[in-house]
């Protein structure tokens, strides 16, 4: 079989999947930016599955208790994370102008609606129920996203991991509901400065979720940021709430135990 790089890659069928909706009041084309942004847009969504990936890896190692494996893997997320935020420089290249130019092709699409970027929020441990609402029944974008909503999230597996380290975790937060949002676990915090002070090989893996927690909030504020200087606080594509509802989202910690012990340290 004679493989050529298009074939393996199916670049025929990449590079078909821009489909500008726009056109100039004064041509048949499209308008110039359209492109970039959905090219942009389709980018991020590689990224999301890549990053889902990655996270499924990352706790199926942290519940068997694999350092070098776990590890591993949260460099190689922290590395794709800072890449999904240097691209919003690149979409910060398209002004208000432009956008506004194609903004009305969008119709009622907009980002709210990128399950995959759903799914991974409930990977990390932010679920929130009303996120099912925007999906029909029975689509498959909603069994993905419903899936997610019962399983273990990043902080229960790292909790496991602390456990099979043969540290003490309270019993009440290895049998949590997992749907519940993040929360501080004042014992926790206890085996927590335990292992930050007397056992480096536990630290290093902490500190990588710190890194982790930190770069999402990086994430989210550079995106904020994004669409203030784009569209200012008017109603997002779609009907989303925009900028409003965004700035909601900054600053809350997917791992609040290893941020709270930083001031007993």
């Amino acid at each position: 079989m004679n493989l050529t790089y298009g074939d393996y890659l199916c670049v025929p069928q990449l590079t078909s999947l821009q489909r500008p909706l726009s056109h100039r009041p004064d041509s048949a084309d499209p308008e110039h930016d359209e492109m970039l942004f959905i090219i942009i847009h389709q980018v991020y969504e590689l990224w999301f599955k890549q990053q889902l990936h990655e996270g499924d890896r990352l706790a199926e190692c942290l519940s068997a208790g694999q350092v070098p494996e776990a590890c591993a893997t949260l460099q190689r997320m922290l590395t794709i994370l800072k890449t999904m935020v240097q691209q919003v420089d690149v979409i910060e290249t398209i002004t208000p102008v432009s956008f506004l130019s194609f903004r009305s092709f969008l119709a009622n699409s907009s980002g709210f609606q990128s399950a995959q970027f759903r799914e991974f929020e409930f990977l990390l441990g932010n679920k929130n129920p009303r996120v099912l609402t925007h999906y029909p029944e029975g689509t498959p974008d909603r069994v993905a996203i419903e899936r997610r909503w019962g399983k273990p999230t990043l902080f229960d597996a790292f909790a496991k991991f602390v456990a099979l380290r043969g540290y003490p975790v309270p019993a009440e937060l290895l049998t949590r509901d997992v749907t519940q949002p993040p929360q501080e676990w004042p014992a926790f915090q206890e085996t927590l400065l335990d292992l930050y002070h007397n056992h480096p090989t536990e630290r290093s893996v902490c500190e990588l979720l710190v890194d982790l927690d930190e770069g999402i909030q990086e994430w989210r504020y550079r995106h904020v940021k994004m669409v203030e200087r784009t569209i200012g606080f008017k109603q997002g594509t779609g009907g989303s709430p925009g900028v409003a509802y965004l700035r909601t989202t900054l600053f809350n910690p997917l791992f609040p135990d290893l941020w709270a012990i930083r001031t007993r340290l």
